[in-house]
C-alpha cells in the first residue's frame, strides 16, 4: 500500500504564488493588522510568509474572528456542513468591509 506522497502545500503551485508585482518586502501594516472578537475578514494567503499559514483548501473563504492565539488569531469558518477553528497570522487576514 503506497502512501500519499507531500504535505499541506502540494499541488498549490500557483494557488499560493504571488504575481511578478506583489513580489518583495511586505507591508507592515499588513503585518501588524489588530483584529476584534466578531470581526468578518476573508482569508488571503500572503505566500512569501510560512507562519501561521493555513491549508490551501481554505484560501478565499470568509470567517469571524473567535479571538486571539498568541501573533495569530482563532478564525471560525464553515466547512460544507461543520464548522472549524483555524489558527490563521494576521498577514493572511483581509478585512471584509
Amino acid at each position: 500500500m503506497a502512501q500519499r506522497m507531500g504535505g499541506s502545500r502540494r499541488k498549490s503551485r500557483h494557488k499560493l504564488s504571488k504575481t511578478v508585482r506583489e513580489h518583495g518586502k511586505i507591508s507592515l501594516p499588513d503585518y501588524f493588522q489588530i483584529f476584534k472578537k466578531g470581526d468578518p475578514v476573508f482569508l488571503v494567503a500572503d505566500p512569501s510568509i510560512h507562519r501561521g499559514l493555513y491549508h490551501a483548501r481554505f484560501h478565499g473563504r470568509a470567517g469571524t474572528v473567535v479571538g486571539p492565539r498568541g501573533k495569530c488569531y482563532e478564525i471560525a469558518i464553515k466547512d460544507v456542513h461543520m464548522h472549524k477553528v483555524l489558527i490563521v497570522h494576521p498577514v493572511h487576514l483581509k478585512k471584509r468591509i
